[in-house]
């Protein structure tokens, strides 16, 4: 009959349907599960390479046009004795303090060198960040932006230093309104995160290197030219000499380090480089620039590292805590009942786990705070309550700083932390840390490790002695000083 299907041949269609609706649907099944696959992946290949942007470029290019403008260049002039004018000599031995004293009156040579560093600016009215070693000892400092602006003499000013951090604040005193970064949250970085370093080595400003944070806290690190608080940020980013004091950034753009050494057996970068953390940086920055200075706390003990065998002798838990081997008498420690053979496991709430990182705590302490410590005192844990005292403050008096007169020295109290490297004998004195070679110092013969017991018919004990005999020098007057190095003294004239 026309027009209608027989039974047969609508089994045969039906057949033919199934068949022709398997096969799709073997190839939809099959087909989904890949193109998920395909999406999944894509999306993670986006995910795990975050330094290719939605246009396929870079995000340092973005990171590096943003913050290059407030990078900028410093440069300062530094004078270096040469010795006798004409004449190279080096007598060592029974008869060395006599030909020192033979010839230290006659005329020295002098040559100039340059110093060339990196700094940031981190606000709109000028103010600088660098490294204290970039200008330490400098004159007629130049700053110079990314634009070519220059700014020296009198329109650049040291705000102030500390030598503990390396840390120094300078500003540009100008109307002008300048670029500037803003500080990150160097505690938040993790090993691995990507960084950039922004700076001027070997005079090419402007310059930009990449790479990761390789590890946190690092201390210890045998530097010339300190800091002696240290909690590095080490990083595979290129630092090379005169990136000294430029920043360390995020992929934000904001600034978690003071780039400052490198360790290498060639001068030159070979990816360990350091920086000093944001974070530990921030508040001395903030105290010099209302300051000038910095206030520190103090404890007044003498610290070392445990060991293994130390862990084992002393019957301790685990390898964290600090072992107190000296109290020095009369110290807010000694004054709370420390005492030698203790071991600190935690101070004022919070875990312990090494010397440098307990300094940091106690230096970061207010003055005049009281603080809880736990500690294991034979086996036993206890705690005790201490007041903090105040870290007896480094008296500079070098070229372009003014206190009482410029003698062109650093000195330090007999307990200073500067002073134990110098294995110094006496009990009362202060301990010089530093000269500079152009200066009444140097030309006295005066040398760090010195110690000064009396100046002019005072008697010296501690720098507050020292800061009140200078007061009463005469620009012009000689004036004796009389001094202890080794286990002989001596008096040198010194005219400021």
């Amino acid at each position: 009959m026309e027009g209608k299907i027989s039974l047969k041949s609508a089994g045969i269609i039906t057949g033919i349907a199934a068949i022709v609706a398997f096969l799709f649907g073997l190839i939809i099944s099959a087909g989904i599960p890949a193109l998920s696959n395909k999406t999944e992946a894509s999306q993670g290949a986006v995910e795990l390479n975050p330094i290719i942007t939605e246009q396929g470029g870079s995000p340092f290019t973005r990171v590096a046009e943003m913050v290059s403008p407030a990078v900028v260049n410093i440069s300062a002039e530094k004078s270096v004795k040469t010795g006798i004018k004409n004449f190279e000599w080096n007598f060592r031995g029974p008869f060395e303090d006599f030909f020192r004293d033979f010839f230290k009156n006659f005329p020295r040579g002098e040559s100039k060198t340059t110093t060339l560093g990196s700094g940031f600016i981190i606000s709109e009215d000028g103010y600088v960040v660098t490294n204290y070693h970039v200008i330490k000892n400098a004159k007629n400092i130049i700053i110079r932006l990314t634009n070519k602006k220059e700014y020296k003499g009198k329109d650049v000013k040291i705000i102030g230093y500390d030598s503990r951090t390396d840390v120094a604040l300078l500003k540009i005193e100008a109307k002008d309104k300048f670029p500037y970064l803003k500080f990150g949250d160097s505690d938040k970085i993790k090993v691995g995160d990507w960084v950039m370093a922004v700076g001027n080595p070997f005079n090419l400003e402007g310059t930009v290197t990449v790479g990761v944070i390789s590890a946190k806290g690092r201390s210890h690190i045998p530097l010339s030219e300190g800091p002696d608080l240290q909690n590095f940020l080490q990083t595979d980013a290129a630092i090379n000499p005169g990136n000294s004091g430029g920043p360390l950034l995020n992929l934000q753009g904001e600034v978690i380090g003071i780039n400052t050494a490198i360790t290498s057996t060639s001068g030159g970068n070979i990816g360990i480089g350091f920086a000093i953390p944001i974070n530990l940086a921030k508040s001395v920055i903030e105290e010099l620039k209302t300051k000038g200075k910095i206030t520190r706390g103090y404890l007044g003990v003498y610290l070392e590292d445990l060991t293994e065998d130390m862990k084992n002798a002393l019957n301790l838990p685990s390898l964290e805590g600090v072992l107190i081997n000296e109290v020095i008498a009369n110290s807010p420690a000694d004054n709370a009942g420390i005492k030698e053979g203790d071991v600190i496991i935690e101070y004022d709430g919070n875990k312990v786990t090494d010397v440098q990182s307990f300094r940091i705590m106690v230096a970061s302490t207010a003055p005049g705070k009281t603080v809880k410590l736990k500690l294991i005192r034979n086996s036993r844990e206890m705690e005790l309550k201490v007041k903090i005292g105040e870290m007896k403050e480094e008296v500079a008096l070098s070229g372009g700083e003014k206190q009482g007169t410029e003698l062109g020295m650093q000195v330090v109290d007999i307990d200073s932390p500067d002073a134990k490297m110098y294995n110094i004998s006496t009990k009362k004195g202060v301990v010089v840390t530093e000269v500079e070679s152009s200066s009444p110092a140097g030309d006295a013969g005066i040398e760090p490790g010195d110690v000064i017991i009396g100046i002019g018919n005072k008697e010296i004990a501690d720098i507050s002695d020292f800061r009140k005999a200078i007061q009463d020098l005469k620009k012009g007057k000689p004036v004796i000083f009389q001094i202890q190095r080794g286990e002989r003294k001596r008096y040198v004239a010194l005219t400021p």
